[in-house]
């Protein structure tokens, strides 16, 4: 994943959504925050926004203890762009993801006691 900016979707702008600070909404109990980014079929992600790779979203899900609540797809057909919107039950999880905007995230295999381990890489 790459070019992970911070996405605001127009259904933010209803009186469904409450904003609580830049980029994150109250949503119910849950705070969500949509990013787009570009995958990396070299890596092994997919090579459209009609086909999301599995990995490492479902890495950064684990690590920020968060979910995916829209998929837009009216938004991720026929483009490279890919746009997601993630929630959690607490606000601090939504803004640690955050904190992958404008950073390179992949998945890398590793050697440890001679058996392969993936890791998931954020720079």
């Amino acid at each position: 994943m790459k070019n992970i900016n911070g996405f605001v979707a127009e259904k933010y702008n209803t009186s469904d959504y409450e904003r609580v600070n830049s980029e994150v909404y109250k949503h119910g109990s849950i705070f969500v925050t949509s990013l787009s980014f570009q995958q990396e079929p070299e890596l092994g992600e997919g090579v459209d926004a009609e086909h999301i790779s599995q990995y490492p979203l479902e890495d950064l899900l684990d690590r920020f203890t968060v979910y995916i609540s829209d998929f837009y797809k009216e938004l991720n057909v026929n483009t490279s762009a890919c746009h997601l919107e993630f929630a959690g039950f607490d606000l601090a999880s939504i803004q640690n993801l955050r904190q992958i905007i404008g950073k390179h995230v992949y998945n890398r295999k590793v050697r440890i006691n001679n058996a392969d381990h993936i890791e998931l890489v954020i720079e």
